[in-house]
């Protein structure tokens, strides 16, 4: 299939080589020259801006952008994708934005006869690298199985939440869960050890316990714990604290726009506003147990 690809950064760069690895022709745009001249020298073609890119003979648009902003301007501004792209070419973006941005776009999309879906992503650099994503879709059934096979290029899990905007919705809340569950696992494990208790053996305790969970068993925050956690290595790499709380703010401002209470995301995203202010922003988010202890 013609793709085209916009937005190389950490994640959408090795996602856009699965897809080249898979035999698909790409062509590739993003705002940083190097990440699209190693596109380029790996076999895909170029786009200098979002309409060129959708003047181009691509039969389906995969976006991977940082905000709602970026896709609101991707899509509807005046030198957009919508501006330019022919009817039917199918559309994916798979950044993780607000569901009210999501449907909005899609909406407009479906208005001048192209199908959108917004297809959020779980598994971090590993996962986009190893093409073992996981892919919260949203959008009708048709559509869904339409870009199921492009998106098992870039992954191995490819849900249908249901909806527009529905994969959106799965991101959120589940990005939501993970932040307040290591909040609670980091204020858990500063009490058990400020108290006179080895980690390990604490950790070992919640890990066969009912307050077992990923936060606790595969991602300790506790240095030393486990060695594959980011932890351990002075919480670098794995997933920024400024990424959670991106994510955090994002299911706040849902849940105001529903109405719907989330007490324990809201405590959540303040931990983590404090924490980016004090500058620890690019740090894994798992060092939020740093304003539980020192060290």
């Amino acid at each position: 299939m013609k793709i085209g690809f916009l937005g190389l950064g950490n994640m959408g760069a090795p996602m856009a080589r699965n897809l080249l690895k898979a035999g698909h022709t790409l062509t590739v745009l993003d705002l940083v020259p190097a990440a699209v001249a190693a596109l380029a020298e790996a076999g895909a073609a170029t786009a200098d801006s979002p309409a060129a890119l959708a003047a181009s003979d691509a039969e389906l648009i995969v976006t991977m952008l940082p905000a709602s902003a970026h896709v609101r301007s991707v899509y509807l501004g005046p030198d957009g994708l919508l501006a330019r792209v022919r009817p039917g070419v199918r559309l994916v973006d798979c950044s993780t934005i607000d569901p009210h941005t999501a449907r909005e776009v899609a909406a407009a999309a479906a208005v001048q006869g192209n199908p959108m879906v917004d297809a959020p992503v779980s598994g971090g650099t590993g996962g986009a690298e190893a093409g073992t994503l996981t892919f919260m879709v949203g959008g009708s059934e048709a559509d869904f199985a339409a870009v199921q096979p492009v998106l098992a290029a870039m992954g191995k899990n490819i849900v249908h939440c249901g909806g527009p905007g529905n994969g959106q919705v799965a991101k959120v809340a589940n990005n939501m869960l993970l932040g307040i569950s290591m909040v609670g696992v980091a204020e858990a494990m500063a009490l058990g050890v400020a108290l006179g208790m080895d980690a390990q053996v604490l950790a070992g305790v919640i890990n066969t316990s009912s307050g077992r969970c990923w936060s606790s068993d595969t991602y300790n925050p506790f240095p030393g714990v486990l060695a594959t956690a980011p932890a351990s290595r002075g919480y670098t790499g794995g997933f920024g604290a400024d990424l959670m709380l991106k994510d955090l703010g994002l299911a706040t401002e849902a849940a105001r726009l529903a109405k719907q209470p989330v007490v324990l995301g809201a405590v959540a995203q303040q931990l983590y506003q404090s924490f980016s202010l004090q500058g620890h922003g690019a740090l894994d988010f798992s060092a939020i147990i740093r304003q539980y202890r020192k060290g």
